[in-house]
């Protein structure tokens, strides 16, 4: 076809969110119930258009409140998704994010647009979504797992100080596998970044374990010397 009579196609442009949360033991996506066509009372992760005069990252941050009544989250670029069909009602080409925080249920309810309600979803058990949203929350797996073998972003889910066994159940939750417990406690105290506290569990059954608590000031200056942290 001639450069001249290439079909006009308009595209518009949005913003999704893949939001994990961790808590009792238990990877989790932030869900929300679309309230309103295409795929109405489908299950969808929270996303929207991006508004002509709006920054992308600024539409995430907007777009994530609206919907779910969470903010001030880091939220990093991961991927752009831009299949012609992905969308019935035309061309929309998506920019996604993706966070893991502290999972917390107050708080979370729409502020505006089109949900209905928003909750946490087992990350191991995601049902069909809306238009290619399982597409999307596949590909934020992979790129958590993969920044979690060789970053210590499972620190930013645990409390100051924590036991190896909490440590270790985050890096299965994640990586969705068993983890050889005496292979992961060696590996991540053979680093040095790990503090040892004269403080040890009360009130469990079971053989009080020690706490621990993450050294980020060493790590940080070992990381600008080109220092890797995970499993790897």
């Amino acid at each position: 076809m001639a450069k001249g009579n290439l079909p006009k196609l308009h595209s518009d442009f949005s913003v999704d969110c893949v939001i994990f949360g961790f808590d009792d033991e238990e990877l989790k996506v932030l869900l929300v119930e679309r309230n309103e066509p295409p795929f109405k009372a489908w299950k969808a992760i929270p996303g929207n258009l991006v508004y002509d005069q709006e920054d992308i990252d600024a539409a995430a941050e907007r777009v994530l409140y609206e919907l779910t009544g969470l903010h001030n989250i880091f939220l990093e670029q991961f991927y752009s998704f831009g299949s012609i069909d992905r969308h019935p009602q035309g061309r929309v080409i998506t920019v996604a994010y993706y966070s893991i925080i502290k999972r917390n249920d107050n708080g979370l309810h729409p502020v505006s647009g089109y949900a209905k309600k928003a909750y946490w979803w087992p990350a191991d058990n995601i049902p069909k979504l809306a238009f290619d949203h399982n597409e999307i929350v596949d590909k934020a797996l992979q790129t958590l797992r993969h920044k979690i073998s060789y970053e210590p972003i499972g620190f930013e889910l645990l409390p100051e100080k924590f036991t190896l066994t909490q440590l270790q159940h985050i890096y299965e939750a994640i990586l969705q596998k068993r983890i050889d417990k005496r292979n992961f406690r060696r590996k991540m105290l053979s680093y040095g970044l790990l503090t040892e506290l004269n403080q040890k569990q009360k009130g469990v059954s079971h053989r009080a374990a020690s706490f621990f608590k993450f050294n980020k000031s060493r790590y940080r200056s070992l990381k600008k010397k080109g220092f890797i942290f995970g499993l790897r």
